[in-house]
């Protein structure tokens, strides 16, 4: 299974009161890892969109295990754990710089036509991505 390692330095204005990330500033470094991983795979969400085709989020799950905290390195590992032509779920670990995991997560989504959101078969429409996903599975 390929695995793409995303690095990210805690920002002040990610943090709360408490001093730890806000929750749902994870889901912005979930982002952050999975266009890497898109990337890593040789393909930009971007280029996809051009094609009138959006990625949008249908499922999220995330399970705080640690804080991370302000000035603190964290690395957002990022794969793909399941595919079935239709939707693709990544899986997450976000762990600091002591290999600590803070959050395990998944997010899954589904290829849709822009003007529509019907949902499309990937095989058919980006063949290339389709292989890749299979691929990073191995």
């Amino acid at each position: 299974m390929y695995i793409s390692e995303t690095k990210i330095t805690v920002r002040y204005a990610e943090t709360d009161q408490m001093g730890v990330v806000y929750h749902a500033n994870y889901l912005v470094w979930l982002e952050v890892g999975r266009t890497q991983l898109v990337e890593e795979l040789g393909f930009r969400y971007a280029s996809m969109e051009e094609q009138g085709v959006l990625s949008p989020v249908v499922d999220a799950h995330l399970s705080y295990q640690k804080p991370a905290k302000y000035g603190e390195q964290v690395i957002v590992k990022t794969w793909v754990e399941a595919y079935d032509g239709i939707r693709v779920t990544y899986g997450y670990e976000v762990v600091n710089s002591q290999g600590e995991c803070c959050v395990k997560a998944n997010t899954q989504h589904v290829c849709v036509k822009k003007e529509s959101f019907r949902p499309i078969i990937l095989k058919k429409h980006f063949p290339e991505w389709d292989q890749a996903y299979r691929r990073a599975m191995e």
